[in-house]
């Protein structure tokens, strides 16, 4: 490729994930919370990952991670970040969401964008059960749910599974059904 095609191509990456990012904190304005019925700190149904799952897609892991480390800052202090220290922040925000950008490993399939999407949306949730497990256990009641005798492993499941498991559907089936749009995108 020539210096001018790489020149381009950087340009594109740059301005599409900037696009990406802001319709990730646009769609975050969107949301249903589901924690509060629960008593807890926030989680909820949103949109915000599929612009973070196509920009990965298309662009690899490394990019993809990128954006979505951009767009967790953003979300934390653009849009009623919930937190109880710097850590909470760095992981529920920051890393959380770029490890999204792991749909990236997809990159250029199109045709696995809905498994690009379950990949980054378990990766996402990882990063929160770990947050849950480490940073929120001394927040964790004695019941939840309907559960008594909690331990931190299942609470953190239960607790991120609660708006994790809907948002990953979501995302499986919109991505589903932009396979023939993504894949135009590049003819």
């Amino acid at each position: 490729m020539s210096q001018t095609g790489r020149k381009q191509s950087y340009t594109r990456c740059l301005a599409e994930g900037g696009i990406c990012v802001a319709l990730s904190i646009a769609l975050s304005y969107l949301k249903i919370p589901v924690m509060s019925g629960f008593g807890g700190f926030g989680g909820s149904i949103d949109f915000v990952m599929i612009p973070l799952i196509i920009f990965a897609v298309r662009w690899g892991l490394s990019w993809g991670i990128g954006a979505g480390l951009v767009f967790g800052t953003l979300k934390y202090f653009l849009a009623s970040g919930i937190s109880i220290s710097w850590v909470s922040i760095v992981f529920d925000y920051a890393v959380a969401y770029a490890f999204v950008g792991f749909a990236g490993f997809f990159k250029k399939k199109y045709v696995l964008l809905p498994v690009a999407a379950l990949v980054g949306c378990f990766a996402r949730f990882i990063i929160h059960f770990i947050s849950g497990v480490t940073v929120y256990a001394q927040y964790m009641p004695e019941e939840f749910m309907g559960f008594s005798g909690m331990t931190p492993v299942l609470y953190s499941i239960l607790y991120n599974g609660t708006y994790m498991l809907p948002n990953t559907v979501i995302a499986i089936a919109i991505c589903s059904l932009l396979i023939p749009v993504m894949k135009r995108l590049d003819r």
